[in-house]
């Protein structure tokens, strides 16, 4: 495998692991929370992680690699935090709250993947594809947590 290769299949991996933790996180909290409206807000959200990590991996397979089929360590993290904070509190806006960090760490990501100069061009052009995907989803968890905090 090229070094463009391998530095596209890292980039992308990178970008997959953190929508994995979306994913699991958005289908635990369509779970645990109560509110129709948010259980379906959050499987609609986990079905558009997986589509991406489903799309990001095609790539990393066409660059000749394996995508990854984990998650990170500090999206495990979250997620156990979420869960202390959702037992301790408002259920719900908990979830909200925490999942929209989530959204933050993958807008993030994809932002610095999509301008970084040492991002091969492949890589970054599924990424910026996919990039106004991200930021919906952050918008609605962003809308959803301040709809919650100002009706509270």
């Amino acid at each position: 495998m090229s070094d463009i290769n391998k530095k596209t299949t890292h980039t992308l991996n990178d970008l997959i692991a953190i929508a994995r933790d979306g994913r699991e996180f958005y289908e635990e909290a369509a779970q645990k929370v109560d509110d129709v409206d948010l259980k379906a807000l959050f499987t609609r959200l986990a079905g558009v992680k997986a589509a991406i990590s489903n799309e990001l991996g095609g790539a990393v397979q066409a660059a000749g690699g394996t995508p990854e089929d984990s998650g990170t360590m500090a999206g495990n993290m979250r997620q156990m935090y979420a869960k202390l904070r959702a037992g301790l509190g408002d259920k719900e806006y908990g979830y909200v709250a925490e999942l929209e960090e989530s959204e933050d760490r993958l807008l993030k990501a994809f932002r610095e993947a999509a301008s970084d100069n040492d991002t091969p061009a492949a890589a970054r052009d599924i990424v910026s594809r996919l990039l106004p995907e991200v930021q919906a989803c952050h918008d609605v968890m962003r809308d959803r947590k301040l709809a919650m905090k100002r009706a509270a």
